[in-house]
């Protein structure tokens, strides 16, 4: 198990979920049908490569959005908090990628990205203006005989969110992350949400506001850069970053993360390039829908056995960003494999060894300045 976990790890592969009908019976994965104009041809999306096992989606509201829709008065800000910690739960979350819009009518479409994943997304933290959700992956892969395989557990993304920051560290381009100051106006009312790679490490950040109607809470951020994800650096080297919107969306039984991208290349300064900056848009589709009787007590062991860990790799990179206000990491974090040696470590904790918090920090300095820091 643990062999295939460190192959998952490295690949970023995401299992593909069958889905059963009313007699339990297993159907084919939803085909892909959003693509390009006709006369393109039909489009294969790229990504998921395994099965996963049937699940059981829960279509009752949870008591999460029965909170967040509750007659009672409640401040804009604890309908905000409430809207954030509804995205907590058990999860088959589905991505859907393609580009929309080619501004070089030569250049080879892009073929769309579609991969399938069963998660918990835990409440790590919760300070009142301060909340982080953990996304843990629990799969079951369908094997040759029909049989499940046994859990495959691997941490997923964070997600932290801050009411009014003064700050936040934004992605620049070039691996290279910044302190970004906000404007009053900017924060009044404002959430920012940082999103962390699997080891804790920046990703991107973005400032934005929660709009609550009838039937949905919605936030929507400001324009932010982003690196390029695996399923993009994986197979295209033809520009630099990510620069767009998200929005999240909270509803009944889950909630819909919404990307609006462009493709941005950039010389060596950072700054877009003169001719042809933007090379496609490209929209995003994250859904998170809420199931039942899946047994994800793997991924919950997991998350307590190693989190003391993560806190300190977290208070790492906090210690970094506070004495350097701006810095360059050597390579990408997935596709360096820089991570490797922190799952590891984590790994040995979640087989039972005892965490010693000392040898931890000594562990996760030497790690940062052998592997990840370029300016030390």
């Amino acid at each position: 198990m643990r062999s295939l976990l460190m192959i998952l790890v490295g690949a970023a592969v995401f299992v593909s979920h069958a889905g059963a009908n009313e007699k339990g019976e297993v159907s084919q994965p939803s085909q892909f049908t959003f693509a390009w104009p006709l006369g393109d041809g039909p489009a294969k999306p790229r990504g998921a490569t395994t099965r996963g096992v049937p699940v059981q989606p829960d279509a009752a509201p949870s008591a999460e959005w029965k909170s967040l829709r509750t007659a009672e008065k409640l401040s804009a800000f604890e309908r905000d908090r409430r809207a954030i910690l509804a995205m907590a739960g058990p999860y088959r979350v589905s991505f859907d990628f393609l580009e929309v819009v080619r501004f070089d009518p030569a250049a080879k479409p892009d073929v769309p990205y579609q991969s399938w994943g069963t998660e918990f997304v835990f409440v790590a933290e919760d300070h009142g203006d301060f909340i982080a959700l953990q996304h843990i992956l629990v799969m079951r892969v369908l094997q040759t005989d029909g049989k499940s395989s046994e859990p495959i557990v691997m941490r997923h993304w964070r997600q932290e969110w801050r009411h009014e920051p003064e700050r936040m560290l934004a992605y620049e381009g070039g691996n290279t992350w910044a302190l970004q100051a906000l404007a009053p106006d900017r924060r009044r009312g404002a959430w920012t949400q940082t999103v962390l790679q699997v080891d804790d490490s920046a990703r991107y950040a973005a400032a934005g506001r929660w709009q609550h109607a009838d039937g949905s809470s919605t936030w929507i951020s400001d324009e932010t850069r982003r690196p390029l994800p695996r399923r993009e650096f994986s197979v295209r080297k033809d520009y630099d970053v990510l620069e767009g919107t998200n929005r999240h969306t909270i509803v009944p039984n889950g909630w819909v993360q919404e990307e609006n991208n462009l493709k941005l290349a950039l010389d060596g300064n950072r700054k877009p390039r003169i001719e042809l900056p933007y090379l496609a848009r490209e929209y995003g589709v994250a859904r998170y829908e809420r199931i039942r009787d899946y047994d994800f007590a793997p991924g919950r062991r997991y998350f307590e056995r190693t989190e003391p860990f993560w806190t300190e790799v977290r208070a790492a990179w906090a210690r970094v960003v506070e004495k350097q206000g701006r810095y360059t990491l050597k390579s990408q974090v997935d596709q360096g494999s820089l991570f490797m040696p922190f799952f590891e470590y984590a790994a040995r904790l979640d087989d039972g060894a005892a965490f010693d918090r000392e040898e931890a920090r000594a562990f996760i300095e030497r790690i940062l300045r052998e592997r990840y820091l370029a300016n030390g």
